[in-house]
């Protein structure tokens, strides 16, 4: 590898390990095995290194499960199957999620890394879609990445944060796609049975 590729790989290792906001870019060199300069050429900044770092840790997580998702039917089976692969592998995405988190509760500490972040928003809402659906990338239009990419990766935020500030009480894969499934027959219910004050019934 040369040092653009020994520079990701070493982002990635320290993101792993300390997160965004306590990587140096010193840290960065001595995970890569490469100088301080390297970063500026092949990158432009240290922030920007590590957003292209945790864009590529996002993509790794995501092919982790692609393959276990590929003979599941509809919407309800995948996102099981998804949460599922993401419990049976907590240790590598856990890092990951709280990476993102990190940068999100920062507010305004760190606005170049939290601008680059945003701007990739849209490619992962793309790919949960996909992944989720069975649909192809490119036969996605806006609106989808708008509408159902934002609410698959509200869903998949929400699991997350429940899982890092307490694994004991996260919902199970079983118990999730459970709720999912009642809170649309709740929702698609006509108005006339549900119980007393809009409550729906069970």
């Amino acid at each position: 590898m040369g040092h653009r590729e020994d520079l990701l790989e070493g982002a990635k290792k320290c993101l792993v390990e300390k997160g965004f906001v306590r990587t140096t870019a010193r840290d960065i060199v001595s995970a890569s095995g490469t100088n301080l300069a390297s970063i500026g050429y092949h990158y432009g900044s240290k922030d920007a290194l590590l957003t292209e770092a945790f864009i590529g840790l996002i993509e790794e997580w995501g092919a982790v499960f692609q393959d276990g998702l590929a003979g599941e039917g509809g919407s309800l089976e995948r996102f099981r199957a998804l949460w599922e692969g993401v419990l049976a592998q907590h240790e590598k995405s856990a890092p990951v999620w709280a990476a993102s988190l990190e940068v999100a509760l920062g507010r305004d500490q760190r606005p170049e890394l939290r601008a680059m972040l945003a701007a990739s928003q849209a490619e992962g809402r793309r790919g949960l879609i996909s992944m989720l659906t069975g649909t192809p990338e490119g036969e996605l239009d806006e609106r989808d990445v708008r509408t159902l990419g934002s609410f698959y990766q509200a869903l998949l935020n929400g699991l997350m944060i429940q899982w890092l500030f307490d694994p004991e009480s996260a919902a199970t894969a079983e118990e999730f796609t459970e709720g999912m499934r009642r809170a649309a027959e709740a929702m698609t219910r006509p108005q006339e049975q549900t119980g007393g004050g809009g409550r729906p019934t069970p």
